[in-house]
């Protein structure tokens, strides 16, 4: 099992600048963790002298991007900002090819007031089937996750609720992306995560290890101390002979102490189901 992380609790120093992604990537190689994760947000320059020179800084650590998480909002009611958001998308998977990272994780998009089922639906589908090329084209792969809400968005994810999310999972993996299984966000929703699991497990490619403190909302905590079962779903996943990353989503506010808690719960948890 290969892990890594995407370090929420450190998303506005890093934004920021007063955390530079090299004190990241040396955080990370302290901590035991096999290749770090990016936010699309901590990149403010990305023309390619800068994005190799980012690339370098995090590799002098021993550390490799695992995966680029962006934010396409491919259910915006206007046409003309779809379009504007799939270019956007296509210019964020050749800014993590630059990186070296090996996975874009991708959205749906916003549940806007003016979008309807129907149409959220047709349009996520088609626009996550049409930045397949472009990720072909830079050698990445591409991650549907169950989203809920990350706080650069006005509105929920269009594909929080578990049937519109597995809706749309069954159209986009028969056109060849993979899956982001995110522990918490089914049960912010009020579901259990494994029988949402069960549904994709064939295609996830890459697991967000979250938790929450709360069923029917998202309250981060550390990871292993809310509700999210994480025995049963590495025993799931085990069985299922998955061979892909875990990356440890630590939105917890505890620092870099709560990254070391973390990464220890999840290595000795999956080593002993």
């Amino acid at each position: 099992m290969r892990l890594s992380c995407l370090p929420v609790s450190f998303f506005s120093e890093i934004i920021s600048g007063r955390m530079a992604l090299g004190q990241w990537a040396s955080l990370a190689a302290a901590a035991g963790l096999d290749a770090i994760d990016l936010s699309i947000l901590f990149l403010e320059n990305r023309v390619s002298e800068c994005l190799t020179a980012a690339r370098d800084e995090i590799e002098d650590r021993g550390m490799k991007v695992a995966v680029v998480n962006t934010y396409p909002d491919l259910t915006h009611p206007d046409p003309d900002e779809r379009k504007s958001q799939l270019s956007r998308l296509e210019g964020d998977i050749k800014t993590a090819a630059l990186l070296g990272a090996e996975i874009v994780r991708v959205t749906a998009g916003q549940a806007h007031p003016g979008t309807s089922r129907e149409d959220g639906i047709a349009w996520a589908i088609g626009g996550l089937k049409a930045s397949l090329d472009a990720a072909e084209q830079h050698g990445v792969r591409l991650a549907y996750e169950n989203h809920s809400k990350p706080g650069c968005w006005e509105y929920t994810d269009f594909s929080h609720p578990t049937d519109i999310f597995l809706q749309v999972a069954d159209a986009v993996v028969e056109a060849g992306m993979g899956i982001l299984f995110d522990t918490a966000n089914p049960l912010a929703y009020g579901d259990d995560p494994l029988p949402v699991l069960e549904k994709v497990i064939n295609h996830v490619i890459c697991v967000h290890a979250a938790d929450t403190g709360k069923r029917g909302a998202l309250e981060p905590v550390l990871v292993g101390t809310g509700l999210v079962p994480f025995d049963a779903i590495f025993r799931k996943l085990k069985g299922a002979g998955f061979k892909g990353l875990i990356s440890i989503e630590e939105a917890s506010g505890s620092g870099q102490a709560g990254v070391l808690r973390a990464v220890e719960f999840i290595r000795s948890t999956w080593e002993t189901v």
